[in-house]
C-alpha cells in the first residue's frame, strides 16, 4: 500500500474552520467574550503558517549547528513556558525546570535518534525536528503541571508528601493518553503515518515508541524537577 497524501486546497482549509467559526458565533450569541478565541485562533493561524515556511528552510539546509540551536530553542523555550503557573518564582527557579528538561528530554532525545531510529546523518532534520518537539511538549506539560501542585501542596504538606502527589498528578494526562491510545483516539504520527499510505502495523510501532518516549521524557524530567527545587523550597521555611 502506497499512495501519497492529497494536496489541501486554501479553499479546503478554510471550510475545515466551519467548525471553530461556529463555535465563535455561539459565543456571541450566548453574549460571551471572544477576544480570547480570536485571538488564539489567529496565533494558530500565523503560527503554523510560518513554522512551515521555517521548516521548509531547516529541512533544505541539512545544517547540524542549525539543528542543535533549534534543540536548544525548545529546551530553553519549554523550561520558560513550563513554569508560567508559578511566576512569582519563575526566575529562580527556572534553573532547575531547565536542567531537569535537558537532561530528561536530551536522553530521550539521543536514545530514540541515535540507538532506536540511528538516524544518518545524526541530525536528520525531517525526524530529530518533530521527535525532540513532542518530547519537549510532553517534558513541558509535565512540569508545568507538577511545579503548581507542588507549590500549592507544600502550604500544608512536608516535601515528601507534596512531591508524590504533584508526580501523580503531572503523570495523569499521559496516563490517560496511554489507556486513550488505539481505542479513543488515533495519534498525529500514526495518522500521518497512515495516511501517507505506510503499513498499518508499522505506524503501530512508531506510535509505540512515541509514547513510550513521552512517557518515560515526561515522567523523569517531572521527577528530576521535583528533587531539583527542594533546596529551593527549603530555604523559603516551607517545612522541608
Amino acid at each position: 500500500m502506497s499512495h501519497s497524501i492529497a494536496t489541501l486546497s486554501l479553499n479546503s482549509l478554510a471550510l475545515s474552520l466551519t467548525p471553530a467559526l461556529l463555535v465563535l458565533l455561539i459565543f456571541t450569541r450566548w453574549s460571551l467574550s471572544i477576544t480570547n478565541s480570536v485571538y488564539a485562533l489567529a496565533r494558530m493561524l500565523s503560527q503554523l503558517l510560518l513554522v512551515g515556511y521555517a521548516l521548509a528552510f531547516i529541512f533544505e539546509s541539512q545544517d547540524s549547528w542549525l539543528i542543535l540551536l533549534i534543540l536548544c530553542i525548545m529546551c530553553i523555550a519549554s523550561s520558560w513556558i513550563a513554569l508560567g503557573s508559578i511566576k512569582e518564582h519563575r526566575t529562580t527557579l527556572y534553573k532547575h525546570a531547565f536542567f531537569a528538561t535537558f537532561l530528561a528530554s536530551g536522553l530521550t532525545l539521543a536514545l530514540i535518534t541515535q540507538g532506536v531510529l540511528s538516524l544518518n546523518p545524526w541530525y536528520a532534520p525531517h525526524y530529530m525536528i518533530p521527535i525532540a518537539g513532542m518530547i519537549f511538549a510532553g517534558s513541558m506539560n509535565s512540569v508545568s503541571l507538577a511545579a503548581e501542585r507542588f507549590h500549592s501542596e507544600l502550604q500544608n504538606k512536608t516535601y515528601i508528601p507534596a512531591r508524590n502527589i504533584a508526580f501523580q498528578a503531572a503523570m495523569i494526562p499521559v496516563i490517560n493518553s496511554l489507556f486513550a491510545v488505539g481505542l479513543v483516539s488515533l495519534p498525529g504520527m500514526m495518522t500521518g503515518q497512515i495516511l501517507s499510505g505506510i503499513s498499518p502495523f508499522i505506524a503501530a510501532r512508531y506510535q509505540i515508541m512515541v509514547m513510550a518516549m513521552i512517557f518515560g521524557a515526561s515522567g523523569l524530567s517531572t521527577a528530576l524537577y521535583l528533587s531539583f527545587v527542594k533546596s529551593f523550597y527549603s530555604r523559603l521555611n516551607y517545612g522541608l
